[in-house]
């Protein structure tokens, strides 16, 4: 079975041209529980640099598919054997104003699109950048 992958390595996922914020923004809580946006927040926020794109996807999908951790390993293979949307679809970098910079080794962390660093990566040509998906169809 093929394995699909969403991981990037020494890459910026820039965030999305038409993203409606100017500053990374904490996504907002859903009935009082998170959403995806917010639990990939939080992971990313508390856990800097710790997870790969694939691990944190399929840490969503395990819980909300109550996958125990018995069958990670096998649940994983079924996961990644379909292609899955990466971090560019994610609400994050769409919608939240939130980069997602990925190391030599596809370790992830979130930059928020003011700051300093941000631009920093954004024009560091030892990185590939890539842009978050528009949330909106229209060609600019």
């Amino acid at each position: 079975m093929k394995i699909h992958t969403t991981n990037y390595n020494n890459t910026l996922i820039a965030v999305a041209d038409d993203c409606p914020c100017s500053a990374g923004t904490i996504p907002p809580l859903k009935k009082e529980t998170l959403t995806m946006a917010g639990i990939q927040y939080q992971m990313l926020v508390e856990h800097p640099y710790e997870f790969t794109s694939d691990e944190i996807l399929f840490q969503l999908h395990a819980s909300k598919h109550q996958v125990p951790k018995q069958e990670y390993q096998q649940a994983f293979a079924q996961f990644f054997s379909k292609g899955q949307a990466c971090f560019r679809a994610s609400p994050l970098t769409k919608r939240y104003g939130w980069g997602v910079h990925f190391n030599e080794v596809g370790k992830m962390a979130l930059v928020g699109m003011e700051t300093e660093n941000y631009q920093q990566l954004l024009h560091d040509e030892t990185l590939q950048v890539v842009k978050a998906m528009r949330s909106s169809k229209a060609s600019s």
